[in-house]
């Protein structure tokens, strides 16, 4: 089969902004501000950032990433492993209680 046209594919229109995903995009920024220093501090580790500050770590993504969302509630934290290569970060929504029927 030889294809003699392209087709081009429009793409994905970006995700509409949110609270959320600003919050967790400005966390994602404030983890590349202090990854310099968190080489020294915490090399090897996960670390969780918000309001701009590391707030759990350790070597577990899942432990650390409970004990931020248990001590700060369900809302956008950054967590990613402090590494001289970061691997280019996917956002995960966080979970949400649905509501109540009134």
């Amino acid at each position: 089969m030889i294809v003699s046209e392209i087709t081009a594919v429009p793409m994905p229109s970006p995700l509409p902004p949110s609270p959320e995903r600003e919050k967790w995009e400005r966390e994602q920024r404030a983890f590349f501000r202090l990854l310099g220093s968190l080489l020294a501090t915490h090399r090897g580790q996960y670390v969780a950032v918000h309001n701009g500050t590391v707030v759990a770590s350790g070597r577990d993504l899942v432990e650390v990433a409970l004990r931020a969302y248990a001590e700060h509630g369900r809302q956008p934290i950054y967590v990613d492993l402090v590494t001289d290569h970061p691997l280019a970060a996917a956002r995960i929504p966080h979970y949400r209680q649905p509501a109540s029927p009134a």
